[in-house]
């Protein structure tokens, strides 16, 4: 008997909207990204978990932040340097992700597509759907859903 988590990733093709994270290339599919943003002000929120990064005041509306550094297990972000704030809408909800830097929207092949690679572990492993071999690179499919839950 297979539970959901016993289900394969599944491949799809499509454009992934790209971003890195301490060194390494993400990507989530176009369709979930409304915008991109520079740094902005955050509202910390007591008792939060550590994820949660505080709240962006989006043009009157409140958005959580999602530092995913802490969601996957990553270092810190280094003092000094600002994220770039991806905004995600997920069931008509927008919640923002912080991330090191926007990169290109690329067009993926589904042939291209592997299941997450060994090297990941930990809380990483469970927010990857898999992998796409891109010239010289490796892009991480990063499960959107996942990595806005608690």
């Amino acid at each position: 008997m297979t539970t959901p988590t016993d289900t394969p990733p599944r491949a799809t093709s499509g454009q992934l909207a790209t971003f890195r994270l301490d060194g390494d290339l993400y990507g989530v599919e176009v369709e979930h990204v409304q915008e991109v943003l520079r740094s902005q002000g955050l509202t910390r929120v007591p008792l939060a978990p550590p994820a949660v990064a505080g709240l962006i005041n989006l043009r009157g509306q409140v958005v959580t932040a999602i530092e995913l550094r802490e969601r996957l297990g990553r270092p810190p972000r280094p003092a000094g340097t600002d994220a770039v704030v991806i905004v995600v809408r997920l069931h008509g909800e927008a919640v923002s992700l912080l991330v090191d830097s926007i990169a290109d929207v690329v067009d993926v092949d589904a042939g291209d597509f592997e299941t997450p690679p060994d090297t990941l572990d930990g809380q990483a492993r469970e927010l990857i759907r898999g992998a796409y071999k891109l010239d010289g690179q490796l892009l991480l499919a990063l499960d959107v859903q996942k990595a806005v839950g608690a």
